[in-house]
């Protein structure tokens, strides 16, 4: 079935696809933005290059999710207004205040919502769902903000606790932000418990808490990756 056919086919599932795509489509759009910034404050010319390619790469990524909100006749700043609050909200709270704290959140922060994506995309039309695993794909920035911290940990080991602290934070904030969009957005919500339509596989309440368990392990594993303690 197209994927034209299958929107058609729910209003709910419609509905919240947009909000699928405009929340993407904004965090991608902060995500370049973001990038760009922290690449002013990279200590080599090196690392410059490889967060500004980064941030190139999210900016193609949020083209790709406006264009789709666009061809299904929707316009894309108002697809994206409703998490403009609590996603700036967020970057407001995790601010960096350094280099290393912004490597940090680029991989544990960005991480959590990259596995929350690729777990909802099993939900979701052929069409919608190879265009969500497409803009989650790693950029590159795993290899390189692992290199980054091991060596600045390697090289300053007081720095671990500190790192540490901030990606529980990061956490937090987190998961705070999505329990606020959570609440505002029943068709989202509705998407990830399986109760949209019939699109899709959906997921039942045990389904929930098993993928809840992945996202806590990949996340585990980001840390260890790092040499930080979760």
């Amino acid at each position: 079935m197209a994927s034209s056919d299958v929107l058609d086919a729910s209003e709910d599932y419609r509905s919240a696809i947009v909000d699928l795509l405009g929340v993407l489509a904004y965090g991608e759009l902060m995500a370049s933005q973001r990038l760009a910034s922290d690449a002013a404050l990279a200590p080599t010319i090196e690392d410059q290059v490889q967060l500004s390619t980064m941030a190139a790469a999210e900016f193609r990524h949020f083209v790709r999710l406006r264009d789709r909100l666009a061809d299904m006749g929707v316009d894309p700043a108002a697809a994206m207004e409703p998490f403009r609050a609590p996603l700036e909200a967020f970057h407001e709270m995790t601010a960096p205040s350094d280099w290393l704290e912004g490597l940090v959140k680029a991989y544990v922060g960005d991480g959590i919502g990259i596995d929350f994506y690729r777990e909802i995309a099993s939900s979701l039309d052929p069409d919608t769902r190879d265009l969500v695993l497409d803009v989650c794909e790693d950029l590159g920035q795993s290899a390189f903000v692992v290199d980054r911290v091991r060596a600045a940990i390697a090289e300053d080991p007081r720095l671990e606790g500190r790192l540490a602290l901030w990606a529980r934070r990061l956490v937090g904030e987190a998961l705070s932000q999505a329990q606020h969009v959570a609440a505002e957005r029943e068709a989202l919500t509705a998407l990830l418990v399986g109760d949209v339509g019939a699109q899709g596989a959906g997921m039942d309440l045990t389904a929930i808490g098993a993928m809840l368990s992945r996202l806590t392990d990949a996340h585990a594993r980001r840390m260890r990756a790092l040499g930080l303690s979760s």
